[in-house]
């Protein structure tokens, strides 16, 4: 066994742990999944089982009554985290980098500005009313966009790779060469940067995709719902009409029966779906930033 080899019980030992760890990702998944196809009588009787008695298909039935509302809010939602992702990383990143050189003059006050909205907000209402009576977005697909496109503590983590991963002489060798300051960031910041940008990059999408509260708060138009409010609506609308179904003239029956814990169930597997394939995107950029950083002669 050389030096840089393990021994063969760790190797087993490793492979067990990973092995375990991985089936702890995927029995969740699984699970969800077959609660979304089991008859909901099924799921009283018996509960959870993943291999269920009864199959049924009525939560993707209620669910894709109208499937043009899902496909419509699936492209909001795509548009929304596309866009929004690409806007958040560029703004972070141009605010990042000048508090991150020591030789901006101004970079106390911009970093004492972005700590500053950490600790202390404005509120809801005077938030609501920018977005709404000074930029006038209700109602439109920015709305959705524009609240969420800087986070300070995505900007104080870009700021600290920049000042821990970024050396200075490159910036130096690049003043002396007549490089200005943005061909100095696009040209060596950015490609020195990559895993810092993937990583803010993964925590922006994750964060467009699953947001609903924009939704709720400044759209009426159904056109502009995202998937994650849609869903929402949906599964308050199920549980509403499952619980005060005797309420409702001639339809008590039915309505008691509406699969409501399968539509959850169906909810989180439609709007899991494209996040999923953001992970081995970003990955990729994890893994070609490991050695980059240093100056090389």
């Amino acid at each position: 066994m050389t030096n840089n080899e393990i021994s063969r019980t760790a190797n087993i030992v490793l492979h067990v742990v990973f092995i375990l760890m991985t089936l702890a990702c995927l029995l969740p998944i699984i699970l969800v999944f077959m609660i979304s196809i089991t008859d909901y009588d099924s799921i009283v009787l018996n509960g959870y089982q993943f291999f269920p008695k009864e199959l049924s298909l009525e939560a993707y039935t209620y669910i894709f009554k109208d499937y043009s509302v899902i496909v419509k809010a699936y492209g909001v939602s795509i548009f929304v985290t596309v866009t929004g992702t690409l806007l958040s990383v560029l703004m972070t990143s141009l605010y990042a980098y000048p508090i991150s050189r020591a030789d901006f003059r101004y970079r106390g006050i911009f970093a004492f500005l972005i700590f500053f909205t950490m600790l202390f907000g404005g509120g809801l209402v005077p938030w609501y009313m920018v977005y709404t009576q000074a930029l006038d977005l209700k109602n439109t697909i920015w709305a959705l966009i524009v609240p969420m496109l800087l986070s300070p503590f995505n900007v104080l983590i870009m700021k600290t790779y920049f000042q821990m991963s970024v050396p200075a002489a490159l910036i130096e060798a690049s003043k002396i060469d007549g490089a200005g300051e943005l061909r100095t960031f696009f040209r060596i910041v950015f490609p020195l940067s990559l895993p810092v940008f993937a990583t803010i990059g993964l925590f922006n999408t994750l964060h467009y995709w699953n947001d609903w509260f924009n939704s709720m708060i400044f759209v009426t138009d159904t056109d502009l719902y995202s998937l994650q409010y849609l869903m929402y609506k949906m599964i308050s609308q199920a549980d509403y009409l499952s619980r005060n179904g005797a309420l409702i003239q001639g339809s008590a029956t039915e309505l008691a029966k509406l699969p409501g814990e399968t539509i959850r169930m169906a909810m989180a597997l439609i709007g899991i779906g494209p996040i999923v394939l953001a992970y081995p995107f970003f990955q990729r950029y994890f893994i070609k930033g490991l050695t980059l950083g240093s100056i090389k002669g």
